[in-house]
This record gives C-alpha cells, sequence and structure tokens, in this order.
C-alpha cells in the first residue's frame, strides 16, 4: 500500500440516505463501511428517516449511536462535511431519491445532503448515487446522464442474481459491492469467473 493510499484509508466518508425505498441498501452499506473500519459522516433526510422507520424499523439516532459514526442534521449546512476543506475519501448517496438526484444534477445545495453531493463534484472524489426509482422517468435519465457526465459513478439499486442469492441479504450486498468498488474498497462477494460448463 503507498502512503497515499494509507492516507486515503484514514479519511473518512459521507454517507446521505434519502428517502427512496430501499432504506436497507443505506443500512447494509453503513455497516460494511463501519466492518472495514471506515468512520462515517451519516446524513438522513427527513423523508429518509420515515422510510427508515417504516420499512426496517430504525430511528436516525439507532445509526448515529454506532461506533465511528457521526450523524448529522440535513438541515446543518454549516457541518464540516458541507466544506472541501474536510477531506472525505469518498461520497454516496444510498439510496438516492428522484428529488434529491435532480438537486445534484443541478447543483442545487439547498440542504446538507445535496451539498455533500456538490462538495464532491467540485473536489473531485469518488461521489456514488445510487438511485433507487423505476421506472425511470426521462428527467430522471437527464439528471443521472449529466451527474455522470460530471464525474459521479452511477450505481442503480438492480440486484443481479448470477451468484444465486438465496436471501434478501444477499441480494442487497450485489448491488452494495458495486457502491464500494467505485470508492475503492473492499468488496465481499466473489467476482464472476465465467459460465460453469
Amino acid at each position: 500500500m503507498s502512503e497515499t493510499d494509507h492516507e486515503e484509508k484514514k479519511l473518512p466518508l459521507a454517507l446521505g440516505i434519502t428517502g427512496a425505498s430501499g432504506a436497507i441498501y443505506g443500512v447494509r452499506l453503513l455497516q460494511r463501511l463501519l466492518d472495514a473500519g471506515r468512520q462515517v459522516h451519516l446524513v438522513i433526510s427527513d423523508a429518509g428517516r420515515i422510510v427508515l422507520k417504516e420499512e426496517l424499523g430504525l430511528s436516525a439516532k439507532d445509526l448515529g449511536k454506532k461506533k465511528h459514526v457521526t450523524l448529522h442534521g440535513n438541515g446543518e449546512i454549516g457541518a464540516c462535511v458541507a466544506s472541501g476543506s474536510f477531506r472525505l475519501a469518498g461520497t454516496i448517496i444510498c439510496p438516492c431519491s428522484a428529488n434529491t438526484l435532480g438537486a445534484l444534477a443541478n447543483g442545487v445545495g439547498d440542504n446538507l445532503i445535496s451539498r455533500l453531493g456538490a462538495v464532491a463534484l467540485k473536489e473531485r472524489w469518488p461521489f456514488v448515487v445510487v438511485p433507487r426509482e423505476s421506472p425511470y422517468s426521462t428527467p430522471l435519465i437527464e439528471n443521472m446522464r449529466a451527474l455522470s457526465l460530471y464525474g459521479a459513478h452511477i450505481v442503480p439499486a438492480s440486484p443481479s442474481f448470477y451468484r444465486h442469492p438465496a436471501t434478501i441479504e444477499e441480494l442487497v450486498d450485489s448491488v452494495i459491492d458495486r457502491a464500494l468498488a467505485q470508492l475503492n474498497l473492499e468488496t465481499i462477494l466473489p467476482a464472476w469467473q465465467g459460465p460453469h460448463t
């Protein structure tokens, strides 16, 4: 590991969880980052808090109590992570609602989650967006295209099936692994080795 890689590994990451259905993706991603020994600055939108409670019976405070997690309010525009001078190893919005994706694609930084994206884009550090909407509207497709052109990695919450997943967790991990790979972080599922003959 180079000195630069070692320094990057010590930097925290930012995770935004929005109100798109699929809170399980954000919670699983958070746990995977913590299992890897990373510090995480967590921001959950108001709608994200509702979905988190509805789908998983969890509160933002439940996640904020985890060791190595710093929980910020989405209205906390003065938070350390709102500035590019606070270095991060990467930023990920998972799951990302269509509304948040539109704000990100149009440079609107009126809350902390969209500000996280604006900072990641201007500082050009790894930025991953995990949209969880279906079907895709034309504006959503155009916004994803714009974000991709700006340098973001778009990783739709579309599980893969070639590993023959037997549980919801394995399906979720197939998406999380793709997102982690875009941040140059360790994945846990085996790589595709070609068809069995």
